[in-house]
């Protein structure tokens, strides 16, 4: 889809909607967007899609490969049939923003249609609106189209009905880190706490839950229904879920691995078979796995990922297929600093650090903590018997259950200038 391509979303209603090899999966019935702070364009989550049985599903803006006037086509024709239900931040821009009366220019105008775009790091934004000024006595101006801050009566204030309080908590979260939201949601009264989770789109809520103390996130995760908590732990890393999964009673936690999507549940089974305080508890199954026929400049352009956290990003493991763990023979290491200084065309498979010692998904955190000091690391790989390459130990998880239990629920208050730079 071409970046500065913008789509009236008008012009998508009953578009048919296929899978990449041509199958027909529905029709859009409207797209869903996601509220922001004030003045900010929503952000565009997904669309809304009538299948033939004329169930209405969500179907990611991710998942689209091309919008085209005729038809829109997905990466792949495997969508979840889960019924769609809307959220308290999310908005219709069909059914609930064309054609609501707006000020415009000290007017009265009308909505009659609203433009998306792609950014630069692949968003989609409704940044633009079309509308038409009422001039009284049943006459109408010409339409013209302007941008989504321009007009009032579209801000987050106006389109939500929660508490005010709530609302500017929301509002304030927007440019918080998840660790300094979940240390402000810690401090609201529990009613509200359980609004703003509702509130929060699940990849945010995600982030949060993974930065609240245990008790905590047994508590948010036991306030939401089976299928949203599902999707959370979806969103939420592997090892992450996992250790939260391990503290829920054996039913509980084999009902929510069942209500996730197979592949998000298999990878946190496989951490669940190992002690939390091993190597294998701690890692996260999916570091940044190349085959060894890769360039520098495929591997540069991986750890450029901006969903890596910085300890995933320092290194990528190089393995024979699959590069799914746990993956083919394991063949080395390229550390990120050794990978600027190497002509981009270069194979990886030549700048491999192959002398690295490898950790056992049984090691002892001790012996974690001991090896991470001993070679400088911030990344490790944990390998099976067989040089399988299982996962990577980063120097966060290992921070986190070296701290004592209750760490997080210190009454710290870095500012943004003090906070650490990836809190």
């Amino acid at each position: 889809m071409a970046a500065s391509k913008r789509v009236f979303i008008a012009q998508l209603a009953g578009l048919g909607v296929f899978g990449p090899d041509g199958e027909s999966i529905g029709k859009v019935r409207d797209v869903v967007v996601g509220l922001r702070s004030e003045g900010q364009p929503p952000r565009v989550l997904g669309l809304l899609i009538e299948l033939m049985t004329r169930r209405r599903i969500f179907v990611p803006i991710g998942r689209v490969t091309s919008i085209e006037p005729n038809a829109i086509t997905l990466t792949t024709g495997s969508v979840n049939l889960r019924k769609f239900a809307q959220r308290p931040t999310e908005l219709l821009i069909i059914g609930q923003i064309l054609d609501k009366r707006v000020r415009y220019n000290d007017g009265d105008a009308v909505i009659m249609d609203a433009g998306m775009e792609q950014t630069r790091t692949r968003d989609w934004l409704v940044g633009s609106v079309a509308i038409r000024p009422r001039l009284g006595l049943g006459r109408r101006g010409p339409m013209a189209i302007i941008e989504w801050h321009e007009v009032s009566g579209l801000a987050l204030g106006d389109l939500l009905s929660q508490p005010q309080g709530v609302r500017g908590l929301l509002t304030s979260f927007e440019t918080m880190r998840a660790a300094d939201v979940a240390r402000s949601l810690r401090s609201v009264p529990e009613e509200h706490r359980y609004l703003i989770a509702d509130a929060l789109d699940d990849e945010r809520l995600a982030d949060v839950l993974e930065e609240l103390p245990e008790e905590d996130q047994k508590a948010l995760l036991a306030h939401l229904d089976e299928e949203r908590a599902a999707d959370i732990l979806e969103a939420m890393n592997p090892d992450d879920a996992a250790d939260l999964l391990a503290e829920l009673p054996e039913v509980e936690k084999e009902k929510l691995l069942e209500l996730m999507e197979p592949e998000e549940s298999e990878p946190v089974r496989r951490l669940l078979a190992y002690s939390f305080d091993t190597a294998g508890g701690l890692m996260t199954p999916e570091p940044v796995v190349l085959l060894p026929d890769a360039t520098v400049a495929e591997a540069l352009a991986r750890l450029r990922n901006p969903d890596l956290t910085p300890a995933l990003a320092s290194m990528v493991f190089v393995c024979r297929p699959p590069t799914a763990t746990p993956t083919g023979r394991y063949l080395g290491c390229a550390h990120f600093q050794r990978l600027l200084r190497e002509p981009p065309a270069d194979l990886v498979s030549g700048v491999l650090d192959t002398d690295l010692a490898t950790l056992s998904p049984d090691a002892k955190l001790t012996e974690v903590t001991k090896y991470f000091a001993a070679y400088n690391l911030v990344c490790g790989p944990v390998l099976d018997d067989q040089e399988h390459l299982l996962g990577a130990v980063t120097v966060d998880d290992v921070l986190d259950h070296l701290l004592p239990e209750h760490w997080r629920e210190d009454d710290q208050n870095w500012s943004r200038e003090e906070a650490p730079e990836h809190a």
